[in-house]
């Protein structure tokens, strides 16, 4: 797939992002892709939206929508004040997967962690999410760290 292109997510495209989000085992079990969507939805896409540190972005082909991902510009002190790029949310339509077009996300993603100054590119996956590690570790990732999560 060669036409891809990306652009940052209008908020007529949630209720296809929140389907992409919920396409998956673990996203079945989390998201609610119904319609009319949640207003929590709603309202946080358009905190996303204003918050220069937050890029929700969509993969197009064709002019359809074939993924998504958000990216997250941390700023720290850490490391003498990098800024680290944190990948979240990537999604592939099903009937896409396979095609490449993962790859080509992060790709996408990683230089716009570039060119937002960024160090350092981060992810984190679910641990039940094992069959990703490969590909992860193929685009250049390291499993350097353990992460922890509270549920609140």
């Amino acid at each position: 797939m060669n036409d891809l292109s990306f652009r940052p997510a209008v908020e007529s495209d949630l209720t296809d992002i929140v389907a992409m989000l919920a396409d998956d085992e673990l996203g079945r079990q989390r998201e609610d892709p119904s319609i009319p969507l949640n207003k929590k939805c709603i309202d946080l896409f358009a905190a996303i939206d204003r918050d220069p540190n937050q890029l929700l972005a969509v993969v197009e082909s064709k002019r359809i929508l074939v993924g998504c991902l958000q990216l997250t510009f941390i700023a720290g002190l850490l490391r003498q004040g990098m800024v680290r790029g944190q990948i979240e949310s990537v999604r592939i339509v099903t009937q896409h997967r396979g095609k490449g077009l993962g790859r080509k996300t992060f790709e996408w993603a990683i230089t716009e962690c570039r060119k937002r100054g960024c160090g350092l590119v981060q992810l984190t996956t679910d641990k039940s999410r094992a069959n990703y590690y490969h590909f992860y570790e193929y685009l250049g990732f390291t499993a350097s760290h353990e992460g922890m999560k509270i549920s609140l």
